[in-house]
């Protein structure tokens, strides 16, 4: 099962939100670029990582910050955050990102997802923000009335790498993650899903991989607030073998 700490990007500085909010954030000493040397000097492998300013404008914002993290040895990186071009995904790749994460692009315009997910084949993901069941766009701020079940169906054979699946009012809370929800809706694709948002302790890591050992689909977890307030030990995580 993969780990992947979480980096939000705002003003350039490492933050997290609360629920989402904008108005809710707490910043962290760390540069953004100094936390993920940092968490591959702890031994993480994966990393997610939002642009959360590139969110909130529909465009790329910290392309030069993302660009330097990139360079860190022996970590892969997904990003997501403003990404509605053909040419900025390829220039991701490009540059060594792992898996480029959509999110409001690719339920606005599902035409144009269907084609980058086969042009750039095992590249994609997608970022599925659902408030109550629905999902929301733009830095979560548009709520739609689309169910991200029924979403999930639309795009089964798109060859999408990875579902990004975020209950935005569990996000930065430390209240555990929806697990039942996200269970639920890994049942409904063939599509690997990670388990995002309200991650508080070691025991829901456990509860997680417990599944994911039923249930493949379920690839992994991101872990954020957890981790940055210490409700998490990192020597935990690496004496339980989850980085693989």
């Amino acid at each position: 099962m993969k780990i992947f700490p979480a980096i939000d990007i705002k003003d350039g500085k490492c933050v997290r939100l609360l629920k989402g909010d904008f108005e809710k954030s707490t910043e962290y000493n760390k540069t953004p670029l100094e936390q993920a040397k940092a968490f591959s000097k702890l031994g993480y492998r994966d990393l997610h990582i939002i642009d959360l300013d590139g969110a909130l404008e529909g465009k790329p914002i910290n392309g030069k910050l993302i660009e330097e993290i990139c360079r860190i040895k022996k970590i892969k990186v997904q990003i997501g955050g403003g990404i509605r071009s053909v040419e900025y995904i390829k220039r991701l790749i490009d540059i060594g990102i792992d898996r480029v994460i959509l999110g409001t692009i690719a339920v606005e315009d599902i035409k144009f997802f269907e084609n980058v997910c086969g042009k750039f084949e095992n590249k994609i993901a997608i970022a599925l923000d659902v408030r109550n069941g629905f999902i929301a766009l733009r830095g979560w701020k548009k709520q739609t009335e689309i169910k991200a079940s029924e979403f999930v169906k639309k795009i089964e054979n798109f060859g999408v790498s990875r579902i990004i699946y975020t209950d935005i009012n569990r996000d930065g809370t430390l209240t555990k993650p929806n697990l039942e929800e996200t269970f639920k809706l890994s049942k409904l694709t063939k599509i690997p899903v990670l388990v995002s948002g309200g991650v508080s302790s070691i025991n829901d890591i456990e509860n997680i991989a417990s599944q994911n050992k039923s249930d493949p689909r379920i690839e992994g977890v991101i872990i954020g607030k957890a981790i940055y307030d210490g409700k998490i030990d990192h020597d935990q995580l690496i004496k339980m073998s989850f980085f693989n």
